[in-house]
């Protein structure tokens, strides 16, 4: 029950469509989501994408705890799908590997590769 004039909090429902950047740095694959700036390595691509995965998910959580996730994907045009978009344009230069994931945000948190 609420107040006269309080609103209850519902999460969104929908998903994002997230970039990662992967280059081979001597041994080791850094990788960078594009859209939230969230960085990482690891010693294969298959690692580096992991541990991504990780910081992407660490990262937004962090912002929907503090109720702070609408407010960062305004300010940094990440856009709210709920429906599959029929495009999705490359951004990434052809020099660096890139790997396209999906955030779902709802009631939980959950990336898919895409």
């Amino acid at each position: 029950m609420t107040s006269a004039g309080a609103t209850t909090k519902r999460p969104a429902k929908g998903f994002v469509i997230l970039t990662g950047v992967f280059r081979r740095e001597g041994k080791w694959v850094t990788a960078e989501c594009i859209e939230l700036g969230t960085a990482t390595f690891g010693r294969s691509l298959e690692e580096a994408d992991r541990k991504l995965q990780e910081a992407i998910l660490l990262n937004l959580q962090g912002l929907e705890d503090a109720g702070e996730r609408a407010r960062f994907f305004r300010e940094h045009g990440i856009r709210m799908y709920t429906d599959y978009p029929s495009v999705v344009r490359e951004s990434v230069p052809p020099e660096v590997f890139s790997r396209s994931h999906v955030l779902r945000i709802g009631e939980q948190l959950a990336l898919a590769t895409a």
